[in-house]
């Protein structure tokens, strides 16, 4: 097995005072994608918030290293200029800002350096193509007014474009239509590969249906629960969550 890119032990995470996680243990080897699942509540959004560095979320216990560095230890731009990608589960409205402009800014600030200006547009131009997103959007504030979908597609859009070594997708799913669900699937499937690392995290087994996990794990109350194939998403869909003790199911129709 080749060595993770990312590596929790014991990660504790607490949020206004309340313990969300409880004793994370995870290892995700470079080139291959884990899906986090489980009921509401269990800390799954938890997680991907203190691997991104949120401030709101306190690290109380436990270690994160990412590319053999101290993730813990990186402010949450440093971590993107490390190569960590986060996809929201519900991407902000950003007025006054162009979705151009935005994406420009954060390539210079991941790379250090600005893109050319005809390599930028054929950057863009290429992955906007890939992503079926309206390149007429280019000059509109980023997310505003978009729809659910078209807010998704932006945020692998900016995965395409920043080329992270790891990406952390936060119930990407969550809101998209099956059309929409099979795009963003698509573009995630086009950035697989020995170069990329990524952990999707969702409560339903949909997303799994077009992006195949090699690895699947089930978190509940704070802590990894479960890990296996593939097939574990199968089971949990006949079974959903009962036997970690919610009544929550896993399915849910596209």
């Amino acid at each position: 097995m080749a060595e993770p890119i990312l590596k929790i032990e014991g990660l504790e995470v607490a949020v206004e005072g309340k313990q969300i996680l409880k004793g994370v243990d995870l290892a995700i080897p470079q080139g291959e994608i884990h899906a986090l699942m489980g009921p509401n509540g269990s800390g799954k959004s938890t997680l991907a918030y203190a691997l991104a560095g949120h401030p709101r979320y306190e690290i109380t216990g436990g270690s994160a290293t990412f590319d053999g560095e101290d993730l813990l230890d990186m402010e949450a731009d440093e971590r993107a200029q490390a190569g960590m990608f986060l996809a929201m589960q519900y991407p902000v409205e950003v007025p006054g800002v162009s979705v151009l402009n935005f994406l420009r800014t954060a390539l210079a600030a991941v790379n250090g350096e600005e893109m050319k200006p005809r390599e930028f547009m054929k950057l863009f131009q290429e992955k906007s193509k890939l992503l079926e997103f309206d390149a007429s959007f280019s000059d509109r504030y980023l997310n505003e007014g978009f729809s659910g979908g078209e807010k998704k597609r932006h945020e692998i859009l900016q995965m395409a474009m920043l080329q992270p070594k790891f990406a952390v997708l936060d119930e990407t799913d969550s809101g998209l239509d099956v059309d929409a669900l099979k795009v963003v699937s698509k573009g995630v499937n086009s950035l697989r590969g020995p170069e990329l690392g990524a952990l999707i995290i969702t409560h339903y087994t949909r997303i799994l249906q077009y992006i195949t996990p090699d690895v699947v794990h089930v978190m509940f109350d704070g802590r990894i629960a479960r890990t296996g194939g593939p097939e574990l998403a199968d089971q949990l869909e006949a079974e959903g969550y009962a036997q970690f003790g919610s009544a929550e199911t896993a399915s849910a129709s596209a």
